[in-house]
């Protein structure tokens, strides 16, 4: 099984920056960002493909978060520019053995707070 962990949560100020790491246990294949507010359902962000060639984002962070992944590190990292209160809420890290278009995701990790400040 991977294990997840994310880092780099944080409290910023409306239009402010931050940058999010998930650590991996071991190499995955592809790999996503979710988050999930209190008393909302968990919400895709970003994915990226095993060799990072290939990404997808959700048209409200679209232009403003980034998403990329160091092999090397079994690390993947979301910058997020341009923040705003609405982005507040758990980031949550996961990896799935199938490709960027291709099925759900297998492994999730335990989440990092965004807290965006108006």
């Amino acid at each position: 099984q991977v294990r997840l962990v994310e880092s780099g949560g944080g409290l910023v100020q409306a239009g402010g920056s931050l940058r999010l790491s998930c650590a991996a246990s071991e190499r995955t294949f592809s790999m996503g960002w979710f988050r999930q507010a209190p008393g909302k359902e968990r919400e895709f962000i970003a994915a990226i493909s095993w060799s990072g060639g290939s990404t997808r984002y959700a048209d409200s962070v679209k232009g403003r978060f980034t998403i990329s992944r160091n092999n090397a590190l079994n690390t993947i990292y979301l910058q997020m520019n341009s923040l705003k209160p609405e982005d507040t809420a758990v980031y949550i890290c996961a990896s799935k053995t199938g490709g960027i278009g291709a099925g759900p995701y297998d492994y999730w990790g335990q989440g990092t707070q965004v807290t965006v400040s108006s």
